[in-house]
């Protein structure tokens, strides 16, 4: 299993432990910018080296772009932000070929897409058709603009925020996006004692402008590597495909296959962070829910993540 984007100096005995250090770092690194999301964090790393992207939904001000910042900054990554609003066009995101009177030529100006991690800051205040802009290169790490295509910097990840407060001023995120969202997540408030250490920590300068990196980009692409080669039994596919299925029969969209290759990679990549080389069905199980419940619609009053705690209840592990 090879991907185009695999690093030329990538070490074939790169072991798990060492992709688990590696997300040790990482983690440890952004805690000191980020305090009491010790498990979003984490999220955040399974989708990063499973080469995911993730969707953050919460309130205003709980520290979705601080975080984002901080883990772009840990691997020594180049970080963009693109504010979307009901005015943003789809070239703001991925560049326009602009005429350069000088050489009377078209000249490509990259958009804010071009960078490794890239932040959507409220996704679902723009309209479908600039919202659609992110489609090609989340699912291909590539941006067509007029006929020419270009490749995005490896490693790619967008992490986008979704306004969930203001819903009469926001468009629904359309399915296909949605469902190139390896996962998504809530952050949620700081109890007392969190928020009581935030404060102290931000009372003067703000730690993400001392923040250092703590790995490079060409770690984070071995790391990708590595985990591609974690060990998914057929045992464990069958276990997921059972799993996708009773999704399907359950609601009126369920889960799609790409959905379910979303989940094994996320299950290989949970796996190598906790050191081991081979997935098993609790894998499965911890990262399920983070990855399905989006993806899943029902006309009734159940939500998708209900149907996937149905499927987890009913199907068996064999």
């Amino acid at each position: 299993m090879t991907d185009a984007h695999a690093d030329a100096d990538f070490d074939p005995a790169l072991s798990v432990e060492a992709v688990s250090d590696l997300a040790t770092r990482i983690s440890e690194n952004v805690e000191r910018v980020i305090v009491g999301h010790h498990d979003a964090i984490e999220d955040i790393i399974v989708a990063l080296f499973a080469r995911g992207h993730l969707l953050l939904e919460d309130v205003p001000g709980v520290g979705k772009t601080m975080l984002a910042r901080a883990i772009a900054t840990s691997i020594e990554g180049s970080f963009e932000r693109i504010q979307f609003t009901p005015d943003l066009l789809p070239s703001d995101v991925t560049g326009v070929n602009v005429f350069n009177q000088q050489t009377s030529e078209f000249e490509f100006r990259e958009g804010p897409v071009f960078g490794n991690v890239v932040l959507g800051d409220e996704i679902n205040r723009a309209p479908p058709k600039t919202q659609a802009a992110l489609l090609e290169v989340m699912e291909e790490l590539q941006v067509t603009v007029d006929g020419v295509t270009r490749r995005v910097p490896d490693p790619f990840t967008v992490i986008a925020t979704q306004n969930d407060v203001e819903p009469d001023r926001t468009y629904d995120l359309p399915l296909a996006e949605l469902d190139r969202f390896m996962k998504k997540i809530h952050l949620g408030y700081p109890n007392e004692a969190e928020e009581t250490e935030l404060l102290g920590r931000v009372s003067g300068h703000h730690p993400i402008e001392s923040l250092e990196p703590v790995a490079s980009a060409g770690d984070v692409r071995n790391a990708r590597e590595r985990i591609l080669g974690v060990t998914v039994s057929e045992p464990v596919r069958r276990y997921v495909s059972r799993l996708a299925a009773d999704t399907r029969a359950r609601a009126d969209l369920g889960v799609s296959p790409r959905g379910s290759i979303a989940l094994v990679r996320a299950a290989q990549a949970r796996t190598a962070l906790d050191a081991r080389d081979y997935v098993v069905p609790d894998d499965v199980q911890r990262e399920v829910r983070s990855v399905w419940a989006h993806r899943v619609r029902t006309t009734d009053e159940r939500s998708g993540r209900d149907v996937v705690e149905r499927a987890l209840d009913t199907v068996p592990v064999e």
